[in-house]
């Protein structure tokens, strides 16, 4: 776990080694510095911020594009420290054009995530499991991979390129895109939103030599919910499962809320619950309570 005093170490070369190993790297959706400090509790080894949960829990409304560069970035700031493990940050189209695309790079950078994730929609962007979407055009967003391939000062920060185009103009021209914006020097290709088993094969069987692949698990989302060992076996190295944290996240907060209202005190749901000790202990008040012994002069 990311201590107060922190170490130091850079996660960037670490993203890279897992994303070209022979499993699938998986990283779960953090939403905010506490989810993503119990994403890495559980044993992952990646977070992701998610931009539909960023979103949610900042001003409580859709992922329509309404949060500015900034307010992402300070989110990706604060998931930053609280973990150890490397963060991967939607950056949803990079808040403008090219040259927007070159600041946003370098603040994601400045914050300390490992990954970025660039696509190609027209701004105001939607979630990409939304209908409604627009695209810009491929030679646009190539001249932004372009971009933000120059743009980053490390070498090793991780440039994932999503295109939405399944929903818009078909398959053919979301592969056609993918291997154009690798081309243009992306590191990892994300293809969003197939809705078929047939077309997430097909993304795969045309696209996995390209470049490593991203698959989004995306709870109740557009696409199938494939089996890990199928997503596996067709050579994704990257499932992000970007909102499951928030879902059930809501669920437990209702759940508890209902109990409250319904006998005015929530007893019947603190089983469900941590104690508050349990809970301090995970936010990581015994290093606090160390360090003020060690820093006391007594």
């Amino acid at each position: 776990m990311a201590d107060l005093l922190g170490n130091g170490r850079t996660t960037r070369a670490r993203l890279r080694e897992l994303v070209e190993g022979p499993e699938p790297l998986l990283a779960p959706g953090a939403y905010d510095a506490l989810s993503a400090r119990l994403i890495e509790q559980a044993g992952f080894d990646a977070v992701y911020m998610t931009g539909f949960g960023t979103t949610a829990s900042l001003i409580g409304r859709p992922d329509v594009g309404l949060l500015t560069g900034t307010e992402m970035v300070d989110n990706a700031r604060r998931i930053v420290a609280a973990v150890d493990v490397p963060v991967i940050a939607d950056a949803d189209t990079g808040y403008g054009n090219a040259i927007n695309v070159v600041r946003t790079v370098q603040l994601y950078e400045q914050a300390g995530v490992a990954g970025i994730q660039l696509e190609d929609q027209v701004m105001p962007k939607k979630c990409g499991h939304m209908s409604g979407k627009l695209l810009i055009g491929a030679d646009e967003m190539v001249g932004k991979i372009r971009a933000a391939v120059e743009a980053r000062r490390d070498p090793d920060l991780l440039i994932i390129a999503r295109t939405d185009a399944v929903a818009v103009t078909g398959t053919d021209d979301a592969i056609a895109r993918a291997r154009a914006f690798a081309d243009a020097g992306a590191d990892v290709l994300f293809v969003e939103a197939p809705t078929s088993d047939a077309d997430i094969e097909r993304v795969a069987a045309e696209l996995r030599d390209v470049a490593p692949l991203v698959f989004n698990w995306a709870e109740g989302g557009k696409t199938p919910p494939m089996p890990l060992e199928r997503i596996s076996e067709l050579g994704f190295s990257l499932v992000i499962y970007p909102i499951g944290t928030l879902l059930a996240a809501t669920a437990g907060i209702r759940t508890l809320l209902a109990a409250l209202k319904r006998d005015g005190v929530p007893t019947a749901a603190l089983d469900a619950v941590p104690t508050f000790e349990e809970f301090t202990d995970l936010i990581g008040l015994p290093e606090v309570q160390a360090l003020e012994q060690r820093f006391s002069g007594a």
